[in-house]
């Protein structure tokens, strides 16, 4: 039996929710950090998973804009 670190585990798409596959050398993982009122890190993150087709077909920014929105961590202008 392999060792947990020995399995792949898949990623979804965190703008299509699509699964990225093992072949997907395009696609980000971004890790956010959170931040308070004076500007110190508080140890919380948020992970945005953005594949391949979604960043050749220039949807990444505003895909990351929408989450961010979803998420709290940025406000709707």
């Amino acid at each position: 039996m392999a060792d947990k670190g020995d399995l792949y585990t898949p990623r979804k798409c965190a703008a299509t929710n699509r699964i990225i596959t093992a072949k997907d050398h395009a696609s980000v993982a971004l890790i956010v950090g959170h931040v308070d009122e004076s500007g110190l890190y508080t140890k919380k993150t948020n992970t945005f998973v953005l594949s391949g087709a979604v960043r050749s077909n220039g949807k990444s920014d505003t895909s990351l804009n929408r989450l961010a929105i979803e998420k709290g961590l940025a406000r709707d202008i």
